[in-house]
């Protein structure tokens, strides 16, 4: 196919794209959410995660960039973890390293949970509170110790705090043991929903 001289050295002198430009700005900030995150999220959740931190991002163009980038989110499932593989490099970072008492009201949650002796048996109670205050926010009670549990307590938190007015929780810590309840991918998905930075004990 012939093309006109001047056609060719138009297009050599011009200058990348507008949408080549805006890819390469986007690149670094995917990125680093992507890792900021346990490089667990797929497109939906960091989408959602990058519009809570003011990236005005369309999501077909995420997700276009996310395979150049060559990343992508984890598969749920049932997976077997190679044998060499430390547990704690599949959980979320502690972020707290027990210094409690540097956070405001609303900045750190942390939710754990005991067990008492009834008529019936053992009763399980997760709970929620507030590092600053030391109020109780969130609380649930179960006979046994399941994802559900916490989860529910988790959500008697987020609509404690929304009944007070607050409407976002970005910047907010949730920090907790390494209980399996807790790094369990149906928890921490439910955190990063809502804009809570997960953080596990060390």
């Amino acid at each position: 196919m012939k093309i006109a001289p001047s056609t060719y050295y138009d297009a050599r002198g011009r200058g990348p794209s507008s949408q080549a430009v805006s890819d390469e700005r986007w690149k670094p900030i995917i990125l680093a959410a992507w890792q900021a995150h346990r490089k667990v999220l797929g497109a939906r959740k960091l989408w959602l995660r990058l519009r809570r931190d003011g990236h005005d991002i369309a999501r077909c163009t995420l997700e276009r960039l996310m395979r150049e980038l060559g990343i992508a989110g984890v598969l749920r499932g049932k997976r077997k973890r190679p044998v060499d593989t430390d547990p704690r490099e599949t959980r979320p970072a502690d972020l707290v390293d027990r210094h409690f008492a540097r956070f405001r009201t609303n900045q750190l949650w942390v939710a754990d949970f005991t067990y008492v002796w009834t008529w019936s048996g053992w009763v399980y109670v997760a709970f929620v509170f507030d590092a600053h205050s030391r109020r109780i926010i969130g609380w649930r009670a179960a006979t046994s110790m399941t994802t559900p549990l916490v989860l529910d307590c988790l959500d008697m938190a987020l609509f404690t705090r929304r009944r007070e007015g607050i409407t976002g929780f970005e910047g907010l810590t949730h920090h907790t043991d390494a209980g399996s309840v807790y790094t369990s991918i149906a928890f921490t998905d439910r955190l990063v929903d809502e804009g809570i930075d997960p953080s596990v004990g060390s």
